[in-house]
């Protein structure tokens, strides 16, 4: 069994990489564009595995998880470009979400 990662850790994973591969962060605008970039890849295996569309001959769904984790690469790139704790982030995100929602799904009729 693969040992787990926090939020922080995968952060920091992601800066010692760069610094000592990436050479440096391509910048924040760059980042951004790959981040639209590797949503589109992303949303095109959903599209085809759960979706209406199929894969073209050669396609098919197993990149699922690799894009995902692309997405999320890039999302921390950003983080720590741009000086977010991730972890703080999502923690008060999810606080920010309770507060909002902890009932309106519940009273949702169409779920």
């Amino acid at each position: 069994m693969e040992e787990q990662v926090t939020l922080q850790e995968a952060q920091k994973m992601v800066d010692d990489w760069i610094k000592k591969y990436g050479v440096r962060y391509f910048s924040e605008l760059t980042n951004m564009a790959i981040l639209t970039e590797e949503v589109g890849e992303l949303a095109r295996i959903i599209s085809r595995k759960y979706g209406d569309q199929s894969f073209k001959k050669g396609e098919d769904g197993s990149k699922l998880a690799d894009e995902m984790a692309d997405v999320l690469w890039v999302l921390l790139c950003l983080a720590n470009q741009t000086g977010v704790d991730i972890t703080s982030a999502f923690r008060k995100n999810l606080e920010k979400k309770t507060n909002r929602d902890s009932e309106r799904h519940k009273n949702n009729q169409k779920l």
